[in-house]
C-alpha cells in the first residue's frame, strides 16, 4: 500500500481540528431573553374629510325614476361645481336601479305586484378643507341629495405621526422590560430583534355630525389617533 502524502495528513488533521472547535461551550450556553411589548399613540386634528351622499328617486317606470334621478344628481354636481369641489375629489360608488313591489299580498293571497322602480346614485366626496365640512353638507341637501350615508375624517399624510408613535412604542417597550428585569434582579443587554404588529391607521378619537332644517349643519371634527405597537426581545443577564 502506497503512504499517503505529508500534506494530505497535515490537512486531514487540521480539518479534524477544526470540526472539534465548533462544539465550543460558549455557543453551547443558554441565552436568556426578556420579550416586551410597548404601544406609541399620537393625535391630532383632522384635515382631509370625506362624504358619502347620494339621489334616491322612485316612479312607475324605471325611465322615470332615472331621469328624475338624472336631474337631481345634474343639481348636486352644479352646486359642488360653484363651491369649488374639483371633479377629481368626486367618484361614483353605487349607481342601483331596481323594482319596488308592495308589502302585502292581495285579498286572494296573490303575490306582491310591482308597484314601480327606484334609482340610486351614491357618490364619494373628498374635502381637503376640513371647515368647509358644514357648506359642503348644506350644498348637497339643497340640490337634491336625499341620502347622507357617512363623514369621515382622516390626515392626508399620518406619517410623521407614525414615526412619532414607532419611537413612543419603543420608549414604552423598554420601560416594562427594566421594571420586570429591576424586579427579577436581572440587567437588560442589547436588543435581539424588535418586529411591529398591529396599530398603524389613522383612528377617530371624536367626531360628531348633526343636522338640523333650516339651520347651518353643526360638524365637530374632534382628533385623529395614529397608533404603533412593537415587540422587542432582549438579552438579560
Amino acid at each position: 500500500m502506497t503512504p499517503r502524502p505529508l500534506a494530505f495528513a497535515l490537512f486531514a488533521a487540521l480539518l479534524g481540528s477544526a470540526n472539534l472547535g465548533s462544539f465550543s461551550p460558549a455557543l453551547a450556553e443558554d441565552v436568556h431573553t426578556i420579550t416586551m411589548t410597548g404601544h406609541g399613540e399620537m393625535r391630532a386634528a383632522p384635515d382631509l374629510v370625506t362624504i358619502n351622499a347620494g339621489v334616491t328617486t322612485d316612479a312607475t317606470t324605471a325611465a322615470a325614476a332615472l331621469a328624475a334621478n338624472t336631474s337631481k344628481m345634474n343639481g348636486v354636481f352644479s352646486a359642488l361645481e360653484k363651491m369649488g369641489v374639483p371633479r377629481k375629489n368626486i367618484q361614483t360608488v353605487n349607481f342601483s336601479v331596481s323594482p319596488q313591489y308592495s308589502s302585502n299580498r292581495g285579498a286572494d293571497n296573490s303575490a306582491p305586484h310591482l308597484t314601480g322602480y327606484r334609482v340610486t346614485n351614491q357618490v364619494s366626496l373628498r374635502l381637503d378643507d376640513v371647515a368647509g365640512l358644514g357648506k359642503a353638507l348644506d350644498a348637497l341637501v339643497s340640490a337634491g341629495a336625499n341620502q347622507m350615508n357617512g363623514v369621515n375624517f382622516a390626515i392626508k399624510d399620518p406619517e410623521p405621526l407614525l414615526q412619532k408613535a414607532r419611537a413612543q412604542a419603543v420608549a414604552d417597550a423598554r420601560q416594562r422590560a427594566q421594571t420586570y428585569a429591576q424586579a427579577a434582579g436581572v440587567t437588560l443587554g442589547p436588543v435581539m430583534s424588535i418586529s411591529e404588529g398591529g396599530g398603524g391607521g389613522p383612528r377617530p378619537m371624536y367626531r360628531m355630525m348633526a343636522m338640523e332644517a333650516a339651520a347651518p349643519v353643526p360638524v365637530a371634527a374632534g382628533e385623529e389617533s395614529v397608533s404603533a405597537d412593537v415587540t422587542v426581545v432582549w438579552e438579560i443577564h
